[in-house]
């Protein structure tokens, strides 16, 4: 990547402009991503070359494939060049670099980092990352490795925000949805290469083929709406999750963001809000 974004705004000027950097660009982050953008900080997303992400109608993560996605009127771009970030940002523009090691965090500054890649573990996200640093879900201790957590699993606690501890422990089965749970994930019956043979959006019966893996069929268990799907041509693992049946049948929710990704998304505002404040306060009292 280019010669970075400190050398064309200056670390001060980074940090006084809110840039929060967002690690990970799958449903979740991307609720994260819209709700900030939304309410005046600028969002910097990193992501993987090749993102697994399943949702990918609501995902600014799409935009590595696509080169530049919208997600209920917030638009994403794929950069190539970190340089090209505060154009990209003042054009009212989320940049997307292809940064798998989130190199971007030492080279941005960035006044606040979100790990949202949702790896159900700590891949190397540190407190000292920034000056307010929340991360989503299990696998992090809020006063350890982040200032914050996020609470992800449904239920009473679900956007809570944890100053100290950990959220709650992942079951390892999906959350339910119409009162379906596992039946309603696609798994990739054998290792090989995905390709869709249905489209997000489109109503789906219990048997219907709705993708493959080098010709072994991936069939709907439940019927519904499909609600995501990998991006064809991925490699994959057998039983790996490919895809989205919604048992609500409402094509539209294919299309937007989330409850489940507005919750977790407010938790995280809420956070970065409740530690600046914290820290405009310290900074009074020594003064």
């Amino acid at each position: 990547m280019g010669a970075g974004v400190t050398g064309v705004l200056g670390v001060k000027g980074i940090l006084r402009s809110g840039v929060v950097l967002i690690k990970g660009g799958g449903d979740l982050a991307s609720g994260v991503a819209h709700r900030l953008h939304r309410a005046g900080f600028q969002v910097v997303i990193t992501e993987l070359p090749q993102p697994t992400v399943i949702r990918r109608t609501v995902a600014f993560a799409s935009a590595v494939f696509a080169g530049q996605v919208t997600v209920e009127g917030v638009t994403a771009r794929r950069l190539d060049d970190l340089a090209a970030v505060p154009a990209a940002l003042a054009e009212g523009i989320i940049p997307v670099l292809v940064d798998p090691q989130a190199e971007a965090v030492g080279r941005l500054q960035p006044g606040v980092v979100v790990d949202a890649i949702m790896a159900k573990r700590n891949t190397g996200t540190r407190r000292t990352d920034a000056p307010i640093v929340v991360a989503l879900g299990p696998g992090f201790v809020a006063g350890v490795d982040c200032h914050a957590v996020i609470e992800t699993q449904r239920g009473h606690d679900l956007g809570r925000v944890i100053l100290a501890g950990a959220a709650a422990p992942s079951t390892g089965e999906p959350g339910e949805t119409a009162g379906v749970g596992g039946e309603r994930v696609l798994r990739a019956p054998v290792a090989g290469t995905f390709r869709g043979r249905r489209r997000i959006g489109e109503p789906v019966a219990a048997g219907d083929v709705v993708a493959e893996v080098d010709g072994a069929p991936v069939v709907a268990a439940i019927a519904g709406v499909l609600r995501g799907l990998l991006h064809d041509g991925l490699a994959v693992h057998a039983g790996m999750k490919v895809g989205d049946v919604d048992p609500r049948g409402r094509p539209a929710y294919c299309f937007t963001i989330s409850d489940k990704a507005r919750a977790v998304a407010g938790g995280v505002l809420e956070a970065i809000l409740y530690l600046r404040g914290q820290d405009e306060l310290r900074v009074t009292s020594d003064e």
